[in-house]
This record gives C-alpha cells, structure tokens and sequence, in this order.
C-alpha cells in the first residue's frame, strides 16, 4: 500500500535540508504545544539527522513539553558510539533541558526480546506520536526494518519488534513497526548523498519499501538533496 500523501522536497544541498526538515519540526512542535501541551518526535538514527539535531539545540522552545521517543535501537552496550541514542544525546539532548524522564531510550542493553517488551509497555500508553523522523538506507531501510525481511517479537509486541537478522552490523536490534510508525500524525524521511540515489529512485517508484506501508494521518514529506534526487 502507498502513503496517502509523498511530498517531495529537493534542495541543493545537505545545509538546506538540515534548515527545512528543521524547521518542520519546530512548526510542528510549536503547534502541537499550543494546541495539546505537549509534543511527541520519533527520532532517527544514522548520520543525516546529526545536524539537524545540532541546529535543534539551538532552538528556543518549551522542553518541558517535549517527549522524545526512538525508531530503532542497535543492541549494544549503553552509552555504545553506535547507539542511536548517543549520537542524539551528543549532538542535542543532553545539550536542552528536556526532563529525563520525558526521553524514552529503547534499553536494547538488556537484549532483543526484553527491550521489545520494555518498549512496548511504554508505548501501550502513548497516542499517535505528533512526528516522526525517519533516514532512508541504500538498501531501502528504514529505521530497521529491512526490505524483503520478515521481522519477529513477542505475539503481544505489534508495536515493536526484535531483528535478529538485519544485514547491517549488528544484526540484533529493535524497531518500532510499520503499524506503530504509522500511527503518527506526520514522518518527515531525511536522504542525503549520491549513495541514497538509488534507494531514492525505489522510493519514487512501486518497489516494496518500507516506507511505502506507511500511512501517516498528515502524510510523508521527504526532504532530499540534489545529490540524492538525481538529475
């Protein structure tokens, strides 16, 4: 099934990526704020959204009203490098006073299958996230959810799954699902580089990709440099 809406976003270059998914996520967090007191973000790991989580740190907002949640977990070791939640813990969350208790890291430390059902206990208790922000990988993936993979957990674990075979190193890890991930108001899909180009061509066409199964309440805005668009 295609998303309802595939907005596409071609800029230039990286920078203006980083300023326009940016301030996408400051209009809607500034909305959500005013309109529920409150404002919800899935983030994404890999290397595109470093910056934009840089800029973020330097926004003036409410963080008290902030909950931050994550796509996908490596399994490795807390405070690990290749820790999704380090590279955003280093480059903006632990530069803002967001409250502790409002970043909800996945403890993929304790093992797949007991961070898959720490997950989704806290996620039982959350409405549809306001945004969610999601990477693209060469091969198609997103978050981890890989193309062509059939991803396993525990019967009651809808909303999150354990992958115990991703062909990228380390091939443990945790995601939220495509039902779960689609349970947002808005995704915004980030894609720089000439190495993208080809999974960007999949994504404009009817390959089965993941993110073709979503299908957000808002839609899918893409934003993508000329690199990664192509001619």
């Amino acid at each position: 099934m295609r998303p309802a809406t595939l907005r596409w976003h071609v800029y230039e270059d990286a920078a203006q990526v980083t300023a326009a998914a940016t301030g996408m996520i400051e209009f809607e967090a500034a909305g959500a704020i005013a309109t529920r007191g409150r404002f919800t973000i899935v983030l994404a790991g890999g290397r595109a959204p470093v910056p934009i989580y840089a800029r973020l740190a330097r926004y003036a907002t409410d963080w008290s009203r902030w909950y931050v949640f994550f796509g996908d977990e490596r399994c490795l070791p807390a405070g690990h490098a290749e820790r999704n939640e380090t590279m955003a813990r280093d480059a903006w969350l632990d530069q803002v006073p967001i409250p502790r208790e409002q970043i909800y890291p996945i403890p993929t430390e304790r093992g797949a299958q007991a961070a898959v059902e720490a997950y989704h206990r806290i996620l039982t208790a959350e409405p549809p996230f306001d945004l969610t922000l999601l990477g693209l990988g060469e091969d198609g993936h997103t978050a981890s959810l890989f193309p062509g993979h059939v991803h396993v957990g525990t019967p009651a674990a809808l909303d999150v799954l354990a992958v115990y075979d991703a062909p990228k190193p380390p091939a443990q890890r945790v995601s939220l699902s495509i039902a779960r991930l689609s349970r947002s108001d808005r995704i915004a899909v980030v894609v720089l580089g000439a190495e993208k180009r080809e999974a960007v061509r999949r994504l404009k066409s009817d390959a089965d990709l993941p993110i073709h199964q979503m299908t957000p309440r808002s839609g899918i805005d893409v934003f993508v440099d000329r690199a990664a668009a192509g001619p």
